[in-house]
């Protein structure tokens, strides 16, 4: 489908679809019409049985997503901001439980809800001179878009509490130090052949169960006790499956599997 905000490629060799946030003279900053296409976009992902993974990222290298339209956040009131901040955390949360895996390709900044936005994403890849921050504080907001939910679960209360309450923005190398980023690279083309080769990796697993695994992780996310107990139902579910199977025999066999995702 075609889209004013965002460019949406699949290799269909690999499966790979590689979304790419397309407003470089607004340094990629979300408005009510990227959220839209990316709410579109995601949905479609989930549908299509030749897509097997994302890469998300922003188009040139200044930016992944410079923050957000503030002309727009500026006409806000109590009840259009909760309205926005729920139908953004719709958006991204479609992203964190897609059952296929996401990496948030990172080239330069990822302000305020370009920050939550990689943070909704499965993994982050990030080029040197990527820079995180939510400053939302500064503008008289917080971050809206899920941000002081998923930032404290990676990072802990503490570092979550000095990055959020000082709107302090974090280069690649100390987001790479809190476990923001999941790797750093020199620029964006080592960036995505680098997010390539990890999404190549995946996908020789078997689909089924790597679609289970994001929805586990997720659930730890919810408690403890209903975590592990999702986890042990997740479990017993992929030894029903004909990947479980083939895998098994497979290694006994001492062969490669064939997975078919079923």
């Amino acid at each position: 489908m075609p889209f004013s905000t965002l460019i949406s490629e699949t290799d269909p060799n690999s499966g790979i679809c590689t979304i790419t946030i397309n407003r470089p003279d607004k340094l990629n900053a979300l408005n009510s019409e990227v959220i839209r296409e990316l709410k579109q976009v995601f949905e479609s992902v989930a549908s299509d049985e030749a897509v097997k993974a994302v890469i998300l990222t922003g188009s040139g290298d200044k930016a992944f997503v410079a923050g957000a339209d503030i002309k727009e956040l500026s006409n806000l009131d109590e009840k259009t901001g909760e309205e926005l901040s729920i139908k953004g955390q719709a958006v991204f949360a479609s992203i964190e439980n897609l059952g296929k895996p996401v990496i948030a390709l990172v080239n330069g900044y990822a302000l305020g809800g370009g920050t939550e936005l990689a943070l909704s994403c499965h993994m982050r890849i990030a080029t040197s001179n990527a820079v995180f921050g939510l400053p939302e504080v500064s503008l008289g907001l917080i971050p809206g878009y899920g941000g002081t939910q998923r930032l404290t679960r990676l990072v802990g209360k503490g570092k979550a509490m000095e990055l959020i309450l000082s709107g302090r923005m974090v280069k690649a190398d100390e987001a790479d130090a809190l476990g923001i980023a999941n790797h750093v690279y020199d620029d964006k083309e080592a960036a995505m052949e680098a997010s390539k080769n990890l999404m190549s990796n995946i996908l020789r697993q078997a689909p089924v169960a790597v679609a289970r695994a994001i929805e586990a992780v997720n659930a730890s996310e919810t408690g403890k006790e209903s975590g592990y107990a999702e986890e042990a139902r997740l479990f017993g579910s992929l030894c029903a499956t004909g990947d479980f199977k083939e895998g098994t025999t497979a290694f006994l066999e001492k062969r490669k599997p064939s997975f078919k995702g079923n």
